[in-house]
């Protein structure tokens, strides 16, 4: 398993913002926007690879894992 496998990534519709915006929470702040939602997940994963890189390039820790924690079925309760 790759290290980019570790960190939930979200893509998700901004009413606000009239397009898609992904995020790698506890990674990355901010992230990619555009009104492609396939797209923008695309352009994410390869954000959380280059920033996993970045991480490892200044010999810094990657930070705690945000996957594997049944995200999806407990934001699956909330809706």
């Amino acid at each position: 398993m790759k290290d980019s496998a570790k960190y939930t990534k979200i893509v998700e519709w901004s009413e606000e913002d009239h397009c898609y915006v992904g995020s790698a929470p506890g990674l990355i702040l901010g992230g990619c926007h555009g009104v492609d939602e396939k797209q923008v997940f695309e352009e994410l994963c390869q954000i959380v690879e280059e920033a996993i890189e970045l991480y490892r390039k200044d010999n810094k820790p990657l930070p705690p894992a945000t996957s594997g924690h049944d995200l999806v079925n407990r934001l699956q309760n909330i809706a």
